[in-house]
């Protein structure tokens, strides 16, 4: 921790990214419960209403490189209030009008604002928390946890109560206010993220290695972008399985609650065990054999199976993310080459891990057979194997 912030200090900031990092998977989670119901009563293609959750994933990639422009010239702490507002409001909207478009205009501004959070967010820990980082990029996934668990479990849960997935799914913009307060207190005094300002980062640029230009951060694109496409993919589609295979909507709900609730404690507890026992690539492979063990027991359509797999899949959804996001603050020595790496490979990323759930949704509206939507999610760990190998355990450091 840097010696120019008091333990107080970093408390409320490590408070502070928990609330934060709340808000950036609701409006996107929220939507595979109501995935069904939405597609009937607007009368949509699966491919879709499948767009609710690709746009904004996609967005989180393409505009993720806005994160260091706006921070130079608005400022770190503007910034995320700015972000924060919008995902509030654009969340709050969808409560209002039932239309496609609305939905469609909503899950692009959000992707757009957690875009933009992402990197910041990443810059900060490795600047402020540079020898706990594993640590807090803990609290940071803990907090995406908590709002995908709440969201993929609750949203069914409120539409049952009230019969409309409007309400359902802009009931989480309440979680804005709980992430602006955290803000402001976090806040109070001089905390900002070293930006460098364009005319004097060209001349930096020669002393920090680029990402563009090295092949690990390439690999740790891809790498993000396969888990990323596994996270969304299976978050937007098993409760459209499940339902397909027998269960209710409120049987899918809870499916998704079990396997959301084993990924918080798996984003809290990895770190810790990485910080003590920092075998990257074994926790890797440990993951991955577990999503691949999961996936053959969902494609079984056997509930009691499928209740196991919800289980085993929690330890890949909770476990995966830390990791790779972890991946360029291990391979970086400075704030703003961890902040460039970052964003290069959420960049791509996100990209990748938009188009694959939209993928699956295109190849079950030909084919009406989730058997081709296992296949796809299961090459998805193949080859996240074999990048772990490429990838192999950390190094002090990689001259190019």
């Amino acid at each position: 921790m840097l010696n120019n912030i008091s333990k107080q200090k970093s408390v409320l900031i490590i408070f502070a990214i928990f609330a934060i990092s709340i808000n950036m998977r609701p409006a996107i989670t929220s939507i595979g419960p109501m995935l069904e119901t939405i597609r009937e009563q607007l009368t949509l293609s699966n491919a879709q209403v499948s767009l609710l959750t690709a746009v904004p994933v996609i967005c989180m990639g393409v505009f993720a490189t806005m994160a260091p422009v706006l921070n130079r010239k608005f400022g770190l702490k503007r910034t995320i209030y700015a972000m924060l507002i919008l995902i509030g409001l654009m969340t709050a909207l969808r409560g209002f009008v039932s239309s496609f478009i609305v939905l469609i205009g909503t899950a692009l501004i959000i992707g757009i604002a957690i875009a933009v959070i992402g990197p910041l967010l990443s810059a900060m820990i490795k600047q402020y928390f540079p020898d706990r980082a594993a640590a807090v990029i803990g609290v940071y996934s803990l907090g995406m946890g908590v709002g995908s668990a709440a969201s993929a479990g609750l949203t069914v849960v409120f539409f049952d109560r009230t019969g409309s997935y409007l309400l359902a799914l802009s009931s989480w913009s309440v979680l804005t206010l709980f992430g602006l307060v955290a803000w402001f207190f976090a806040m109070k005094g001089p905390i900002e993220v070293r930006q460098l300002d364009s005319v004097v980062a060209k001349e930096h640029q020669k002393k920090i290695r680029s990402p563009w230009k090295t092949r690990k951060a390439w690999l740790f694109l891809l790498f993000f972008g396969l888990q990323s496409s596994a996270f969304f993919s299976i978050i937007t589609w098993l409760a459209p399985i499940a339902v397909a295979a027998g269960m209710t909507l409120l049987q899918a709900g809870l499916l998704l609650s079990i396997m959301t609730t084993v990924q918080l404690f798996l984003n809290i507890l990895l770190p810790l065990l990485m910080e003590r026992f920092p075998a990257r690539k074994f926790w890797l492979l440990l993951m991955l054999v577990a999503g691949t063990l999961a996936v053959a027991l969902f494609w079984t359509g056997i509930h009691p199976l499928m209740w196991t797999g919800a289980f085993i899949m929690g330890i890949p959804l909770g476990g995966l993310f830390p990791i790779a996001l972890l991946l360029p603050l291990d391979e970086t020595k400075t704030a703003e080459e961890a902040s460039s790496w970052t964003a290069m490979m959420q960049t791509g990323g996100f990209i990748i891990g938009g188009l694959l759930p939209l993928l699956i949704a295109v190849v079950y509206d030909v084919t009406a057979n989730h058997q081709y939507t296992f296949g796809i999610i299961l090459s998805l760990y193949v080859m996240m194997f074999i990048l772990t190998f490429m990838i192999g355990d950390k190094k002090v450091r990689e001259d190019h």
